[in-house]
């Protein structure tokens, strides 16, 4: 499993001590749905490959975004958005157990369909303000070429008033694309 530590998480009218390449800023900021950005992108070649999922405790700052109660249980899902077989974009989802009830509980059935899929196409979603954080490569676990900082974004979605944390980090080779 890669795990990715972050520094901090900031909405994005604060200010950010590493300079932002545009191409970046264009991917990051981009309201629309990630997954089909990437099926354009890919020319039809898109995958995602899970590379866990299960039950446990969401991090601190994740709790904090949903709102979670101390020690509530999420389903905690890692996967890989592949272009060609290559990473692309690492995503993590964190849901409270409680959101995965009723209408939602297919959200924890998803296996290696796209969940950006799924949550743009629910006419009752709604996203919460991006957040942003930027990570040197000494933070993460992964073969990163030279010293590429590595820029996520995270959002919390409500599917009929439930929520959801998605957090996408951007990998290098996206932007050779």
């Amino acid at each position: 499993m890669t795990r990715y530590r972050l520094q901090r998480w900031r909405n994005r009218a604060q200010s950010f001590s590493h300079a932002m390449p545009a191409d970046v800023a264009d991917w990051l900021f981009d309201p629309a749905s990630l997954t089909a950005r990437l099926i354009r992108t890919c020319a039809g070649r898109f995958s995602v490959k899970v590379l866990s999922q299960g039950y446990g405790n969401a991090r601190l700052s994740e709790s904090r975004a949903l709102q979670m109660q101390h020690r509530e249980k999420a389903l905690i899902r890692e996967v890989h958005l592949l272009c060609d077989q290559q990473p692309l974009v690492y995503a993590r989802t964190v849901i409270p157990v409680s959101t995965l009830s009723g209408a939602q509980k297919h959200l924890a059935h998803l296996g290696d369909k796209p969940l950006g899929a799924v949550l743009f196409s629910d006419k009752t979603m709604q996203r919460e303000e991006m957040q942003i954080a930027c990570l040197n490569p000494s933070q993460v676990k992964l073969a990163s070429r030279g010293n590429v900082d590595i820029w996520g974004r995270r959002s919390v979605f409500k599917l009929s008033a439930k929520p959801l944390l998605v957090s996408e980090y951007f990998l290098p080779d996206l932007f050779e694309n």
